[in-house]
Order: structure tokens, then sequence, then C-alpha cells
């Protein structure tokens, strides 16, 4: 490490130490997804931490060191680490929190063409109701220049846009072990809250990149949009492979050898889904106006594609009972929120197709009117062909039933 790095580290360290002494930081963390649920558990480790969220059962969940949502090592940590935890569901009327951190959800509004981002507004109006002089952390996905917006529009102590690149089933893991932390400002608290984040994490080598709130909101949506274009690659080229009676599994693995592609993430799917990928993309789009583009547009559009193709293929081989196995977006997730399999169970039911699920996280009888079996035998049975997103050894014993597009048995 060059002799420049060594001190400026330790100036940061320093001025970390300095502000906050040795005393515990207290944080309030507001919504208790997977983002929210994995930024508390590590910030816990070391710091008072305060969640609060309206769905009472999460709070419950948290306060008897149960994850509310599925995730391993967030479930290991909430049962065996000693952290300083506990979870709310009326909002806090405390001013003395010295950060707090925003994870509310921000779908995609298909009226507006934009993300809704209206549970970070209201979090932020809460706090000024409050007249909080706690410096704010945003962690939810934002439209580029949202946070500028509301540092003009609020005028509170400091709200900061703090990206987050996690994945659903492995939030606290990548927390742990994270790849990079970028902080969209270069203030003294936003150094602060930086090595917060290290302080929890297991790996603290990662770089640390400061930039301005833009910037910062940018990278997060082009970073997904990127991931989406790579597993619309592989999916692409999987339906030519189809198509033309080709072994895509040894194409992959032949261009995968090369250093400047890579041996992974290229795994075909039915086609991308989960709560990021979709709506980053729109939102990307949406925020390139009227900038000259074509691949973002393509992303999108590849996608649906994908999809179409993926059912004419098993309309082809003319079941009368298709057996859907889970609708959640991959094997160690519990969100079923625009997941491809949906996309596909959809364009088979308007072929005239009955569709029956196996998803043990849907407590429901039906699923948009098809039926849900809990008994995983009777769905097997009653399935002429079994469409999964992921394979999984339970259907190792109706492979001749299965069709699926997972070469590689991975995520």
């Amino acid at each position: 490490m060059s002799h420049f790095k060594i001190i400026l580290q330790l100036n940061i360290l320093f001025c970390y130490v300095s502000v906050i002494g040795l005393s515990i930081l207290k944080i309030l963390v507001i919504g208790l997804g997977y983002v929210g649920t994995a930024n508390a558990v590590l910030l816990a480790l070391n710091n008072q931490v305060v969640c609060y969220d309206l769905d009472s059962d999460r709070v419950k969940k948290i306060n008897n060191k149960i994850s509310p949502i599925e995730d391993k090592e967030i479930s290991e940590f909430l049962s065996n680490k000693n952290l300083n935890l506990k979870a709310i569901d009326q909002f806090p009327k405390d001013q003395s929190f010295d950060f707090v951190v925003i994870a509310t959800p921000t779908s995609y509004d298909p009226k507006k063409n934009y993300l809704n981002t209206s549970s970070v507004e209201s979090s932020i109006e809460n706090l000024k109701n409050i007249k909080s002089k706690s410096t704010i952390i945003i962690r939810s996905t934002l439209p580029i220049g949202f946070t500028e917006k509301m540092q003009k529009n609020y005028k509170l102590n400091e709200i900061i846009f703090v990206p987050e690149f996690l994945r659903e089933g492995r939030a606290l893991r990548d927390s742990l072990k994270p790849s990079r932390i970028v902080i969209g400002s270069h203030s003294e608290k936003a150094k602060i809250f930086a090595n917060l984040l290290l302080d929890g994490a297991e790996d603290k080598t990662c770089k640390i990149l400061y930039t301005k709130s833009a910037e910062a909101e940018s990278s997060k949506l082009f970073a997904n949009a990127f991931l989406a274009l790579r597993v619309s690659f592989f999916n692409e080229l999987d339906s030519f492979a189809l198509s033309k009676d080709l072994d895509a599994k040894e194409i992959i693995n032949a261009i995968s050898l090369d250093s400047r592609i890579g041996d992974y993430y290229n795994n075909p799917s039915f086609g991308f889904g989960g709560y990021c990928l979709p709506k980053d993309t729109k939102q990307l789009l949406r925020n390139f106006d009227n900038v000259p583009q074509k691949i973002m547009e393509s992303i999108i559009d590849s996608n649906a594609t994908r999809k179409d193709f993926i059912s004419d293929q098993i309309v082809k081989l003319n079941p009368k009972v298709v057996g859907v196995y889970k609708l959640v977006m991959k094997e160690g997730s519990d969100n079923i929120r625009e997941s491809s399999m949906q996309g596909i169970m959809n364009r088979i039911k308007a072929k005239g197709i009955e569709v029956i699920i196996y998803e043990p996280h849907i407590k429901k009888d039906t699923f948009f009117n098809s039926k849900i079996f809990k008994d995983l035998n009777q769905f097997k049975k009653e399935s002429d062909l079994i469409i999964c997103n992921r394979n999984h050894p339970e259907l190792d014993d109706v492979q001749d039933k299965v069709f699926t597009r997972d070469l590689f048995q991975q995520n």
C-alpha cells in the first residue's frame, strides 16, 4: 500500500474516532425488507439499533430473534450473535439518533413510468415533523437526482444516498463481504457511516468510493442494468441454441473461458425477475429521457421476448396440465415479486393450458386462479409437465417431466 493511501486511511479513521469517541452510535433503520434487515443486523454488531416497520409481524419476529425474510446468515446472526437490536411498529419521536437509515421499497409505478418513492418521502416527512437532527442515509433505490431534490426541499441536516449491492437471500453475506462501498457524499458524516459499514464487515479490504449523490444513484441503476444485460445475453444465446438444436452448455463453457467474459452469472433462465432488475432497468431508461440509446430499451424488450420464446417451447410439448415448481425468483429467496415464472405462467394459461403450482411460500390455496399444492408428491402426480426456473433435487424422481433451462444448477 502506498504512503499516501496509508495517511488517507489514518485520517479517515482519526475523523471517525474523534467524532464518535468511545460511545456507541444510536441508529434508526426504517424498513424491514431484505435491505433494511441486513443493514440493521450488521450495524447492531457494534451500535445501538432500533428498527421501525409498519408490519407488526416483522417487528415481532425481530424482537423474538427470528428473521422476517429468508436469509440464512440473518437467521444465524439473530439467533447466535449479541446484537443491540430492537424493533418497533410506531414511528419514534426520539430526536437523538445519530443516523437514520431509510430502506423502504421503491417499486415501479407503470402509470407514472417512474419509481414510486412515496415511502422514502414519507419517512423524510416524518423526520422533519419531529425536528430530527439525524443524518439521513437512504439505501432504497432512487431515480437519478432524487437525493439532491430532497435535500433542497426539506433542508434537513444532511441526506446521503448509499446504494446497496445486495442479493436477495444473501443480503447479510454480501454486507459482511462487500464488493465495494459507494457513498454519495464527501462529507465527514459520510466518512463516518462508511466506516460503520466497514466496522461490521468481515472483509475490511473492499474499496470505499465517495461520489456526488447523482453519481451514486446512477451507479446503482447502471450496475443492475448491466446485470440484466448479462442475463439477457446468455438467455438469447440459449434461445439460439434451442432453435438450432445446439448444445447451449458447450457454447457457454467455451466462451466463458475468456477472462474478459468470465465463468460466472452465465446460467440461462426463463428471464430476469425479482425486485431489482425489472424496475431498475425501467427507471434507468426513463432517466435517459432524450439521451440517445438503444441498449437500455433492448434489455427490457429482450426479457419479454425470452418469456415469449420459453412459453412457446412449453406449448409445443402439448401438455394438458403444467405444474409450476415454485414462483420464487431463485433458490434461497422468498420473493415472488415480478418473478419470471409468473410471466411464463400467464402466457401459457392464455393458451388454454391448465396450470397448477407448488409453492411453499404462499399460504393461500390459489394464485391467480391456479391451484396451489402443499403436497409435493400429489403435485408431481397431477402434472403432465413440470417447469422450473431452477432445478432441484426434489424433482430428481420426475426429471422426465421437467422442463428447465437451468444448465449449471446454480442461481
